[in-house]
């Protein structure tokens, strides 16, 4: 066999192996899609979950997997801020009123009114505290501290989803933030949190 010919047929040894390669790369989307019908597993990242016109500050804000809307609920929830420090801290809104497994977004507003720049984080608290295992924060400025410099204002988002295993018999929840310097000590539960968890209690016996 010559030179040639030799050549041709690894020409079309290789054409054979490439066109085999990419049938089986088209069909693995199709595969994919088999396996987790079958099987029920869902690999999907969290991450790849975006929840459109939802972005806040400039971001996708990314709803837990499987997380459906129940209508037939709506859940009242308060926002308080409890500013521990020459500082003024408040939600931008009262309350909201959302139904379980709905993607909410509310504001807080922050300004150091001091001379002299601070470090400073938030702590959460729930009432009724049964609800704290079911408010998912998606989003929140409590997760990070922050450094304000003199007469500095900041406006922060509080992303969340009411899981709807909540209860039914709690129809109204009280969010609170209390905002406290870095490096000293930190604060208890706000008296407004723990009243509210007390009549909570007092209603539910």
């Amino acid at each position: 066999m010559s030179l040639r010919a030799e050549n041709v047929k690894m020409v079309g040894k290789l054409a054979v192996v490439a066109a085999g390669m990419f049938a089986f790369g088209y069909a693995l989307i199709p595969i994919y899609k088999h396996i987790c019908e079958l099987t029920g597993i869902n690999i999907l990242s969290l991450s790849e979950r975006q929840v459109p016109g939802n972005g806040v500050a400039g971001k996708d804000v990314r709803l837990p997997a499987n997380t459906q809307v129940d209508t037939s609920r709506t859940i009242t929830v308060e926002f308080d801020a409890n500013a521990r420090g020459p500082w003024d801290f408040k939600p931008a809104q009262r309350s909201v009123q959302v139904h379980p497994g709905q993607l909410t977004t509310v504001m807080y507003e922050f300004q150091n009114v001091q001379n002299r720049r601070m470090a400073a984080q938030a702590i959460p608290s729930y009432a009724p505290r049964q609800a704290a295992a079911h408010f998912n924060k998606l989003e929140c400025f409590c997760f990070n501290q922050y450094t304000l410099e003199p007469g500095e204002k900041k406006q922060w988002p509080v992303a969340f989803v009411i899981d709807p295993k909540l209860s039914k018999d709690v129809t109204t929840i009280t969010l609170s933030y209390t905002f406290f310097e870095v490096g000293g000590k930190t604060p208890a539960a706000p008296a407004t949190a723990n009243a509210a968890t007390a009549l909570g209690q007092e209603a539910g016996t």
